[in-house]
């Protein structure tokens, strides 16, 4: 797309009160600077954006029944903060992409990606990923808590989650059901009382209906506890593993940044096993805190080593 198709696109949206097509045209602006080289022009385009964002998360409320929950969260994430396999940031920018050209898609009568299931390891960047998707397509991220909706309205679960899919009808956003194994159990189990299995149902039949323009992206732990039925309503299932040997070097570097000069951190690849991203993440920290509470100039590979070993103790002791 040329400048002048993006410029017509801002006008136009903008007179028809598009607010949310508005923002991902002015995001996809931004991107064709940056091509350019026009790097400054990109980064003031994408600072303005998140400053209408914020002035916009200061000002939703809910309405009393939803409140406790749903928690709006402002996606400050980017892609490059994400570091997965090469295949699951591949289906990552299939479902944005497919989201920012979903007008050109349905001139084909074809719908973009907007029921997502990540699947995998506690730690490993799914809820990171929600959070990544709402901030490249510039809008906002809503977090439905799954655990407190049905420990705090059993009886009454079905008819909250009807509110909740009227919300995703009604405001364009990024919805995270987090800890979604709360009510995606599998519906022949035993111990499965029926009040259950009438919410799973009443999820199933309000996500094969909804036709918003919302996002709509479930977490699992665990897909095997998941109920069958479910994953043919959703678009796609993207699966998170433990980091391999590339990640957990990229891992390092990243979170420990400044920090990883002068360092030979492949020498402490053989001690993260088992490890997290968040966990490895959390030994970085824990290296770096230390550094600066001792006064230290430089953190050693001795100091890391000591943190990614105390992270091993607390999490894989047993």
């Amino acid at each position: 797309m040329a400048k002048a198709d993006y410029l017509i696109s801002l006008i136009k949206t903008h007179y028809e009160g598009d607010a949310e097509r508005f923002t991902t045209v002015a995001l996809q602006t931004a991107a064709y600077e940056a091509k350019l080289g026009h790097v400054f022009v990109a980064e003031e385009i994408r600072n303005l954006v998140d400053k209408a964002k914020a002035n916009k998360f200061r000002t939703k409320t809910f309405s009393s029944d939803l409140e406790g929950l749903i928690i709006e969260s402002e996606a400050d994430l980017r892609r490059s903060d994400l570091i997965v396999s090469e295949t699951t940031q591949s289906k990552i920018d299939r479902v944005i992409s497919e989201f920012i050209q979903r007008d050109k898609l349905r001139r084909h009568n074809l719908q973009n990606r907007r029921k997502i299931l990540l699947s995998g390891p506690p730690g490993t960047g799914k809820t990171m990923t929600a959070s990544v998707i709402a901030h490249e397509l510039g809008l906002p991220l809503y977090t439905v808590l799954m655990d407190k909706l049905v420990t705090k309205f059993m009886g009454e679960t079905s008819a909250k989650l009807r509110q909740i899919f009227g919300l995703i009808q009604q405001q364009v956003g990024v919805y995270l059901f987090d800890e979604f194994d709360a009510i995606g159990g599998e519906r022949s189990r035993e111990n499965d009382v029926g009040e259950m299995r009438r919410v799973l149902n009443s999820f199933l039949q309000f996500i094969e209906r909804d036709n918003s323009e919302s996002l709509t992206i479930a977490i699992t732990n665990n897909r095997r506890l998941l109920d069958t039925a479910l994953f043919r309503r959703f678009d796609d299932v993207i699966t998170y593993d433990l980091p391999n040997e590339e990640e957990k070097l990229e891992l390092l570097q990243n979170r420990l940044g400044p920090y990883a000069k002068d360092l030979n951190l492949k020498r402490l690849l053989p001690q993260i096993n088992g490890l997290s991203h968040a966990e490895i993440a959390l030994a970085c920290l824990d290296a770096i805190k230390t550094t600066v509470l001792d006064d230290k100039k430089k953190i050693t590979n001795a100091l890391i080593s000591k943190a990614i070993e105390e992270r091993n103790l607390a999490y894989h002791s047993h």
